[in-house]
């Protein structure tokens, strides 16, 4: 996607000055396709705020555009760590593509996805966690003893792909749902990987880059990984 694309997606969105749920929905699918680098964000954000000055009429307002403008350099170029930023992202289904998000996170990770959810029967959702293993990325899945033998459950699938995955068994359930993505992403919220999840029921999640959660949810994943060796 070109500069002049990006324009035109973003001038539709323009129109009654607000960036609604169903247009960020959009959008964020487009960019989870095209994944685009540091560089070409840094284009589109250019390109955001081009846009935005063609816009406005009064002289102050365009000067604080420019002032806004300067700020996000200032701050980005303040980050270097170079890791994902400390807010958070909340997607709700079933108004949000919520498949499409975890496909995306799961299609930018380069070293490691730790999954630790109580069932996954959606195959888009599989596929995606398939294909990271042929890149090499390394994958642990969590998963419920009593959900992994429902019919149309992808856990015994992905192990015999290769996925490393280890199941509860015991008489409790295990009902978490998260996932940490490079050890810098942290996806977690009611929403089982399930189309029931992504087509009908009220289910949310949110992705954060916060350390604190991030790693908070890390070593709770390792402790459940070693407990159920």
């Amino acid at each position: 996607m070109n500069p002049q694309q990006v324009r035109k997606m973003l001038e539709q969105t323009l129109d009654d000055r607000r960036l609604t749920r169903s247009e960020r929905s959009a959008m964020d699918r487009i960019f989870d396709h095209i994944d685009p680098d540091p560089h070409q964000l840094a284009l589109f954000r250019s390109v955001a705020f081009d846009l935005a000055r063609d816009s406005i009429v009064d002289p102050d307002s365009i000067e604080t555009i420019g002032w806004l403008e300067e700020v996000i350099k200032m701050l980005q170029a303040a980050d270097s760590s170079g890791g994902p930023p400390a807010t958070a992202e909340t997607y709700f289904a079933p108004d949000n593509d919520c498949p499409a998000k975890i496909r995306g996170l799961l299609n930018r990770a380069r070293n490691s996805v730790d999954i630790c959810v109580f069932t996954i029967t959606d195959d888009r959702v599989s596929d995606a966690i398939l294909d990271a293993c042929q890149r090499r990325v390394k994958v642990r899945v969590i998963s419920d003893d009593d959900k992994s033998g429902d019919r149309g459950s992808d856990i015994e699938r992905l192990q015999d792909r290769g996925v490393e995955v280890r199941i509860d068994r015991t008489d409790d359930h295990m009902h978490h749902k998260f996932a940490i993505f490079d050890h810098h992403l942290l996806l977690n919220g009611s929403y089982n990987w399930t189309r029931s999840a992504a087509n009908r029921n009220q289910e949310n999640f949110l992705v954060t880059g916060d350390p604190r959660f991030v790693e908070d949810f890390s070593r709770q994943f390792e402790r459940l990984w070693e407990k159920f060796a």
